[in-house]
């Protein structure tokens, strides 16, 4: 928050949504609206465009790696910064994005066509974004594939158990209640949802079929790597993402 500030984003969600998508450069509400997918439209247009009126893509990019630089010093410290293993993973990452595609994957293409940055500990981290946003455009691609908009498509995570709790993930995604159970309604009007909010058998297969269409659109990176690899890579970074959560999470 406070290198967003410095760099002209003030007040409300404007840094994540400037920061996540600045590497589109100034682009309209429906573009971010589009690639960004279950967040509330109205949300995302008190963010965008009205953080370009006081700060630049550019500006924002360099917060973003300059928060990243900051936190990551001083989560891991500087024994595990300098660290062979974490440089060894850097590599790994980086080469699993060569095999990523930007056709179909504007927040990937966005973020891919960024410079990488010197420092292992910032590649690994770049490379772990480009790994994110092929992921998360491919996920979009199931998600209509499967007919469910952004709002549906939130609703009916929650059945799931593995994300943010309900009421969290329906503001920090910017719906009202009222949004909210009508996207309920008409799930169960397709039978998709119960009426005590759980999946359906029909909505539990379409979820199913929805991870594992994204889990294929996703394998070419790791593909590449070879299973060897890839399992070093795992190895490699478990301990550090342990080490983030119970600085984040305790």
């Amino acid at each position: 928050g406070e290198r967003y500030l410095a760099a002209g984003v003030k007040g409300g969600r404007r840094g994540y949504f400037a920061s996540r998508s600045a590497p589109l450069g100034v682009v309209p509400a429906e573009v971010v609206i589009a690639t960004f997918y279950n967040f509330a439209p109205a949300l995302v247009r008190k963010a965008i465009p009205s953080a370009w009126e006081s700060s630049t893509p550019e500006a924002v990019v360099a917060a973003r790696f300059e928060a990243a630089d900051a936190a990551l010093r001083r989560v891991l410290g500087d024994a595990v910064i300098g660290s062979s293993e974490l440089a060894e993973a850097a590599a790994l990452a980086r080469e699993a994005t060569t095999a990523c595609d930007v056709v179909g994957r504007p927040l990937y293409a966005g973020h891919a066509a960024l410079p990488w940055p010197e420092p292992a500990h910032l590649q690994l981290w770049h490379a772990a974004t480009l790994l994110r946003e092929h992921r998360g455009d491919g996920h979009i691609a199931a998600l209509l594939l499967a007919g469910l908009n952004g709002l549906e498509a939130a609703v009916s995570y929650i059945p799931l158990g593995k994300g943010f709790p309900e009421d969290m993930l329906r503001t920090t995604r910017g719906y009202t209640e009222e949004d909210w159970e009508q996207a309920k309604q008409t799930l169960r009007d397709r039978g998709i949802m119960t009426g005590d909010g759980d999946l359906t058998d029909a909505g539990r297969a379409q979820r199913e079929a929805i991870e594992a269409q994204t889990d294929v659109a996703a394998t070419a990176p790791y593909e590449h790597l070879g299973e060897a690899k890839t399992m070093r890579l795992i190895e490699l970074t478990r301990p550090f993402a342990r080490t983030i959560s119970a600085a984040l999470f305790g």
